[in-house]
């Protein structure tokens, strides 16, 4: 059976004090609108439909940005959730297939959870996520009316009696329907409500009145909690992070301070793998088997392979590559660099736009001197070659394999395979020039003082 998403991301979220739309505000590093995505995307959707509306722009680019072919319609009025949904009517004209109601905002639905509702759909038209609360004096929440094992209504809060506000099992808003059936149904709800808004969550009566079923699957409530202010990006992000400590603990890495590691949403660490206290992963990164990333060290848009050792205070900008066995030490910086298996920057260097072979040393200091103000320009450094502290690359340059730099170095041309490049000025000692220079300056600081 194809599956449709419907993903409502239309609102403005006035609680986040913020002109970004609310979908939009990132929860370890993507915004929560594609966190919504990511899970319904295992569903494997034939359509993945977004309702926009605040920010429609940004929105669209957000959601294209991590699915290319996710569809965009308009809600130019927020009228309510139902009135959201039935935007997405004339793009789902003619789908033969299931929708599923998700939401921007609510960035923890399980992919286990989407299946069981979907799973559930075989034996009922209208599947709700339920939720129960242990006091329900404090959850404001719709109440599900269940009835001989049936959902029988979803009743808003402000709509309710004391009596269904009583009832623990509260409506998550997420819904799974055949698409059409869906369509047909929010087409007939109206707004005489507390709020005077479009309710999608009237589906289920309406449904019920044509002698349809539904059915609730339950889930845990932290998989079902909406982010409208920064306190609940803030406690959001919090569980995340948690979560995924203890899944990358589950999957066989060694985080030895857990609570110090900032994880991003796409993180891949392998097993084996070791993390030292107080380092950061931003977007796309990848570390293998039984690397080491040492305390302090800050890490995106990079590959580290197996065995490879990163840090103490290293950072690892976009584009590079480390091979297996390669260590960077303290204080390195690397950007789009490729070092090959087996080599070594230690210590206070700059990488970047380069390509380092096998086995190479890169000494303390040294810098690929590769931006001349307007370019960006390449160095290439082959296997082998030793290249000694403080030495300059200015790119665009080649060191052939085996070759080596002299300490304090400024390469401007090539160096040849197995050649050593000395440039630096001559070293001329003045006798006694130091301490007559120093007597003369103390004598000008105490007549300055002297006079002040």
């Amino acid at each position: 059976m194809s599956v449709a998403l419907i993903i409502l991301a239309a609102g403005k979220g006035t609680r986040m004090q913020s002109d970004l739309p609310k979908v939009l505000h990132k929860i370890a590093g993507a915004p929560m609108l594609v966190h919504a995505m990511k899970s319904g995307a295992t569903l494997d959707p034939a359509r993945t439909i977004v309702v926009a509306g605040h920010g429609a722009d940004l929105v669209t680019a957000a959601a294209q940005d991590w699915d290319k072919d996710a569809e965009i319609v308009l809600q130019t009025e927020q009228l309510g959730t139902g009135h959201a949904v039935a935007q997405a009517a004339p793009a789902l004209d003619g789908f033969e297939g299931d929708a599923i109601v998700l939401y921007g905002d609510t960035p923890f639905i399980r992919p286990e959870t989407l299946e069981a509702m979907i799973a559930a759909r075989a034996d009922h038209d209208v599947v709700v996520l339920g939720f129960e609360v242990a006091d329900t004096s404090q959850k404001k929440y719709g109440r599900l009316v269940e009835a001989d094992g049936a959902l029988t209504e979803i009743v808003e809060f402000k709509d309710a009696s004391d009596d269904i506000r009583a009832l623990p099992l509260c409506n998550s808003g997420v819904i799974a329907c055949d698409a059409q059936l869906l369509m047909s149904l929010v087409a007939e709800i109206g707004n005489d409500n507390a709020s005077g808004e479009y309710y999608l969550t009237d589906v289920v009566a309406l449904a019920r009145a044509r002698g349809k079923t539904a059915t609730v699957v339950r889930c845990d409530e932290a998989e079902t909690m909406g982010v409208n202010s920064k306190a609940e990006l803030n406690a959001a992000d919090a569980i995340f992070q948690t979560t995924t400590r203890a899944a990358m603990v589950e999957a066989g890495v060694t985080v030895q301070m857990p609570d110090s590691v900032y994880f991003s949403h796409d993180t891949y660490v392998g097993p084996d793998a070791v993390i030292e206290p107080h380092v950061v992963f931003g977007l796309g990164v990848t570390v293998e088997n039984g690397a080491q990333i040492r305390a302090f060290s800050h890490l995106e848009g990079c590959h580290v392979s197996r065995d490879a050792v990163v840090g103490p205070y290293a950072r690892l900008r976009p584009g590079t590559e480390l091979a297996e066995g390669v260590k960077i030490g303290n204080f390195v910086e690397t950007k789009n660099a490729v070092i090959e298996a087996g080599a070594k920057v230690n210590h206070l260097s700059y990488i970047g736009d380069a390509q380092v072979g096998e086995r190479t040393n890169i000494g303390a200091g040294t810098i690929t001197c590769n931006y001349d103000g307007v370019f960006k320009h390449r160095t290439t450094v082959g296997r082998d070659v030793f290249i000694g502290s403080n030495t300059m690359l200015v790119a665009p340059v080649t060191l052939g394999d085996e070759s080596m730099t002299a300490t304090g170095t400024v390469v401007t041309r090539d160096v040849p395979e197995g050649d050593m490049a000395v440039a630096r000025a001559r070293q001329d000692n003045k006798p006694g020039f130091a301490r007559r220079m120093f007597e003369k300056l103390k004598a000008k600081k105490a007549k300055a003082a002297k006079e002040a």
